[in-house]
């Protein structure tokens, strides 16, 4: 992937804003909100992206198996009710304008989250889709790690 521009250099001030708000989305943290933006990533086909949430889901204790899994949420035994409504919620967010945000996956939601909670992950799949498409654009990759 070639960078086209650096973007946060450009505009640091808004990247910059961009990265406070996350602060403010504290109902879900650690593993499901690096499971949630892993998830939106693989969806929207964001190199950058996917691999620093596979890295801060390491850092949180997420297992192998279930990263490697995250693709296929639907089919494996490794995902709570919890984590698979969410996982439901920002595939339906992300890819909105196919069909809406459905009743039913919101009552599922609604099931395992409180209105704060839902209201922050919604939050985070909203801005995970922001920071997809501003790396997406500019040919932001990532790094090779030497591991």
């Amino acid at each position: 992937m070639i960078e086209r521009l650096d973007y946060v250099s450009i505009n640091g001030p808004a990247i910059a804003s961009m990265a406070r708000a996350k602060n403010h989305m504290p109902s879900i943290g650690g593993k499901l909100r690096a499971l949630v933006e892993l998830r939106v990533s693989q969806i929207n086909g964001c190199a950058y992206c996917v691999d620093l949430h596979t890295t801060e889901a390491r850092q949180a204790g997420e297992t192998p198996q279930r990263l490697d899994c995250v693709t296929v949420w639907r089919e494996v035994p490794f995902f709570d009710d919890a984590e698979k409504a969410a996982l439901e919620w920002a595939e339906a967010i992300t890819t909105v304008a196919k069909n809406g945000a459905p009743e039913h996956l919101y009552n599922a939601l609604s099931d395992h989250f409180s209105e704060d909670e839902i209201v922050d992950l919604t939050l985070i799949v909203a801005q995970m889709n922001a920071w997809n498409r501003l790396a997406i654009s500019f040919g932001h990759g990532p790094d090779a790690r030497a591991e």
